[in-house]
């Protein structure tokens, strides 16, 4: 049977890892973010893993671009069958010092982009009955002021997921959070070389160290992470819906 995945934010870490391992379950994965030079590349890889790849180009914090995908995928497979919102930077600013435009331009993407595109999506995923996942953070089990609104962001999607869960017990979609904690991606290696010397470190030390200022053994992979999203929209995870999971080595040590 032909199953279609939509991946946001697929042009690198998280994102482009998952895309590749969805090509294993689904007949085409559609690849969305801003980069196409990095998309040609995931794409490749992707129809190398077996799937049909579509390239969409695009600004999710626009509010045009979620209708975009949404039609370029309907138009090119005629159905979607997941969808796993992944995109979205938000700035690792002090509360005291993050202006009000960089709180709006955090929130447009990862939130709203999410939010736009999920509920334009939701007809095919109804039809499919299918299943979406939206991408949080441990950040939001721990907010500090030095990344309060990566903290206060991923809080509000952990609940808008299980607003669309909701909705979807009665759609028959199936929608879930993930909360991911370490993860070594670009992104995270950039925080690492702003880290640094401010802990007095190289970047290698701080690669090294900041494992243990966070409790945990390890860095998670990317790879760990899409094996996991490609588990909740699978067949096996049908019965999970509402939940938010959590992949941390430990980090949060709360209950």
């Amino acid at each position: 049977m032909n199953s279609v995945a939509i991946v946001t934010g697929a042009s690198q870490g998280i994102g482009r890892a998952t895309s590749v391992r969805l090509a294993r379950d689904f007949s085409a994965v559609v690849l969305a973010a801003r980069n196409s030079d990095a998309l040609t590349g995931v794409a490749d890889a992707v129809k190398s893993a077996g799937a049909e790849p579509l390239i969409c180009d695009l600004d999710l914090s626009k509010v045009e671009s979620a209708a975009t995908l949404v039609k370029t995928t309907l138009d090119r497979f005629g159905r979607i069958d997941a969808l796993l919102n992944i995109a979205g930077a938000v700035p690792q600013i002090d509360l005291f010092e993050m202006t009000d435009e960089q709180w709006y331009a955090g929130m447009e993407l990862k939130l709203h982009g999410a939010r736009r595109l999920t509920i334009l999506a939701w007809e095919a995923l109804k039809k499919s009955k299918g299943s979406v996942v939206f991408m949080s953070g441990s950040a939001s089990l721990d907010p500090k002021p030095t990344f309060a609104a990566v903290a206060a962001i991923n809080a509000a999607i952990t609940a808008l997921a299980k607003a669309f869960a909701e909705q979807g017990i009665k759609d028959g979609i199936q929608a879930n959070s993930i909360v991911p904690g370490p993860v070594m991606t670009g992104r995270r290696r950039s925080f690492m070389e702003k880290w640094a010397p401010t802990h007095n470190m190289t970047v290698e030390e701080a690669m090294k160290e900041f494992p243990k200022e966070a409790g945990i053994s390890r860095y998670g992979q990317p790879e760990e992470i899409a094996d996991l999203l490609a588990f909740m929209v699978s067949p096996a995870a049908k019965w999970m819906t509402g939940t938010s999971v959590r992949m941390d080595g430990g980090e949060i040590k709360g209950i």
